[in-house]
């Protein structure tokens, strides 16, 4: 392209907003303006303009790749030309300074498309870009979006913190994939959670058979450098430590017996933490390490209890988090910290000395939308003279599929409010924290902390959820989009009808004829109704726009350096990232047995008490009445085996979507649950199979409390 022409690019761009854009992208660029449409019927050509960095080749084929794995054609020769330039070649093509280090511009002509970039981030930001704007699959409907664009993020650190201590461990495979989606949105950061899940040479007892071992790290770091991610190794370095305090030659350091918080007192506790730190270091050569350092709450508790009565809780802690500073001094990395602790002591982070303050970032951390905002969480670091990092949630934790209504306006606001205040990162967040959580379930929340952190202020929700599904699935139909609506308005009708609902596992497992299921039913059970309509619209909308999908186009022959298959399937279906499908219809089918539970709990108690009350008839239609009830709760089609059958087909689903991601480990527990409530279904089965007997045999039933069926409930007034 002449330098002309992106000179004259630079001027026309300025008067376009991108809330004027009709085009579906994630995040949403700084500054586009569409312009006419090129179909695709020949396919592309990528060209790497020379000097073709290393670097800028891997962008070249990362989007060669990814486009023949659609079955879109990517020919040495003819074809549409898509290339890749660096600014050097354009001078005219002025980039403001915040531009440079990551930014980038896109031309559409007639002839071609021409991505510019000043760095080979902002190339490679770039190119994902072109991945959006090409719609359709195969040759012959390959559309591609024309667009003239001028972007760069408002935020330099854009990363995911991704839990892996509470259950699920992801697979070295699945983490590559993960990398690959992530970069593609512009992530630049990927943290690891680690308690007791990263293998140390020097602390071998912590980590369990199957967690992360020193050669899957290294294996990982290399791997990600190459999608221009930085990953960050998180070790908690003073609570959350229970596992590995449980090893007994670990017990001195323990703040109390078998706890989660080291004792600050003890020297050991320092020479514990620089030998995993100095391992990590090895393993993760990036300029970040996170000490995570949040929820110490054994800390006064038991050995340094004197000390804080004396001091103070604040002080002992501050102090302890200065030891662990200096003492990693040598490994000249910025360390990360949670904010949780420290933010409510703004006159002692005050006098901290500058060295510490230079050597750390706080990341403050809220995962609930906040109506009062973000400020009071941040403020007292910034007022202090600390670099910060905002951490919002998917809202994944504890729940049978995240939940985005909290999820989405906590991204949003909090994000915002970090780049009002300064804040130069945001590290969206994944906790597992009762090991059910499944990764492929978040990426509706990842993907908006990635719009988030990258686009400019408050990030519209609307334009997101209105994008998503043809971005991140290749759906043209929206049924997707619609899918993970109905799936917040499930969760709001739990949420906001009933106190303990909130679509948690807790109530999944929940049995409804227990004390506290009675208790929760009634809550649960008036809203149940809707609860469900919304749960299975999502499945209609699901099965809908799988079925609109036509059949994967056959993908181009020729040499691929670099292959995301598993990121775009080629068969059977052209929809992209089907394991994401499969698991938000694992969690729509999760959400509609919790009312389907409670209405089966309320039938079968009506049912029973129905029957109990013609046990002592003598007329023949009323005594086979009895015997239809009976069949009803516990018959080929009955209640009780409606329970047994959604279960044990969850359990098989669950254990399908659980291999898409992880390792084996930590799966047993889970499945176990499964089994042991299919387990009291078919319990209770045998009982009621008890009771027909002697119906059969004597025109006489036990009463229900004998059965443990509870009453109906009363009739509402």
């Amino acid at each position: 392209m002449p330098s002309s022409r992106l000179g004259y690019l630079l001027l026309a761009l300025s008067i376009f907003a991108s809330a004027q854009s009709p085009l579906k992208l994630i995040p949403i660029p700084r500054e586009v303006h569409a312009v006419a449409d090129r179909p695709l019927a020949q396919g592309v050509r990528i060209v790497c303009a020379a000097p073709c960095a290393t670097e800028d080749k891997f962008a070249a084929d990362d989007l060669s790749a990814a486009l023949l794995a659609r079955g879109i054609p990517v020919a040495e020769a003819g074809g549409f030309p898509i290339e890749l330039t660096r600014l050097a070649e354009h001078p005219d093509a002025k980039f403001t300074d915040e531009m440079k280090a990551e930014g980038y511009i896109i031309h559409t002509s007639p002839t071609g498309l021409t991505v510019v970039g000043e760095t080979a981030e902002g190339l490679f930001y770039g190119a994902q870009t072109v991945k959006q704007l090409v719609e359709g699959n195969g040759a012959s409907s390959v559309l591609l979006r024309g667009a003239n664009i001028r972007d760069w993020p408002a935020m330099k650190y854009r990363g995911l913190d991704d839990d892996l201590s509470r259950g699920p461990i992801t697979t070295l495979e699945f983490e590559k994939h993960m990398i690959r989606t992530l970069a593609a949105y512009k992530i630049n950061l990927y943290s690891p959670y680690f308690e007791h899940t990263q293998q140390y040479v020097s602390n071998p007892l912590m980590a369990p058979p199957g967690s992360v071992t020193a050669e899957e790290a290294i294996e990982l770091v290399a791997y990600a450098k190459l999608y221009h991610i930085t990953i960050i190794p998180e070790q908690e370095a003073f609570g959350h430590l229970h596992h590995n305090l449980n090893w007994e030659q670990y017990q001195p350091l323990a703040e109390t017996p078998h706890g989660a918080v080291l004792a600050p007192g003890q020297a050991g506790s320092v020479a514990l933490i620089t030998q995993m730190f100095t391992e990590l270091a090895n393993l993760y050569p990036g300029p970040f390490l996170h000490i995570g350092a949040d929820e110490t709450v054994d800390l006064g508790l038991g050995q340094t209890k004197a000390d804080v009565d004396s001091r103070g809780l604040a002080p002992v802690y501050l102090d302890f988090l200065q030891r662990i500073v200096t003492v990693l001094k040598p490994l000249n990395r910025r360390l990360l910290f949670w904010g949780d602790i420290a933010q409510d002591s703004p006159d002692l982070l005050k006098d901290l000395p500058q060295s510490f303050k230079d050597s750390t970032i706080a990341v403050a951390w809220v995962y609930n939308p906040e109506a009062r905002g973000y400020d009071r969480f941040l403020t007292p670091f910034t007022k202090a003279g600390f670099e910060t990092w905002v951490a919002p949630s998917v809202n994944n934790f504890r729940k049978v599929y995240p939940n985005n209504n909290l999820a989405l306006a906590n991204i949003q606001r909090f994000t915002a409010d970090g780049q009002r205040l300064g804040s130069t990162g945001q590290l969206n967040t994944i906790w597992n924290d009762d090991g059910e959580g499944l990764f492929n379930q978040d990426w509706y929340g990842i993907l908006f902390g990635a719009a988030a952190a990258w686009q400019k202020g408050e990030s519209s929700i609307a334009a997101f959820q209105d994008s998503y599904a043809q971005v991140f699935h290749g759906d043209a139909t929206g049924d997707l989009n619609e899918a993970q609506k109905e799936m917040m308005l499930a969760h709001s009708v739990l949420k906001d009808q009933a106190k303990e609902g909130d679509g948690t596992n807790s109530i999944f497992w929940l049995d409804p004829m227990s004390k506290d299921g009675l208790r929760i039913g009634a809550q649960v059970l008036p809203y149940a109704h809707d609860l469900r309509l919304h749960a299975e619209r999502a499945l209609t909308l699901i099965a809908q726009a799988r079925a609109a999908a036509p059949a994967a186009p056959p993908v181009s022959t020729g040499p691929k350096v670099y292959d995301p298959a598993d990121s775009y399937p080629t068969a059977p279906t052209t929809l992209r990232e089907t394991a994401a499908i499969d698991a938000l219809e694992l969690g729509a089918r999760r959400m509609d047995l919790i009312g389907l539970k409670f209405q089966l709990a309320e039938e079968i108690a009506e049912g029973y008490q129905r029957a109990y009350a013609m046990q002592n008839t003598t007329d023949k239609k009323e005594r086979m009445s009895v015997s239809r009830e009976l069949s009803d709760i516990n018959g080929v089609n009955g209640r009780i085996q409606d329970y047994i059958d959604a279960y044990s087909l969850l359990r098989d689903l669950y254990e399908q979507a659980w291999y898409r991601s992880n390792r084996a480990y930590a799966l047993r527990p889970l499945l176990e649950h499964y089994d042991y409530t299919v387990g009291v279904w078919e319990a209770r089965s045998e009982r009621l199979r008890s009771a027909q007997r002697q119906w059969s045999d004597t025109h006489t039933l036990p009463p229900a409390a004998d059965l443990g069926i509870p009453p109906p409930a009363p009739a509402a007034k």
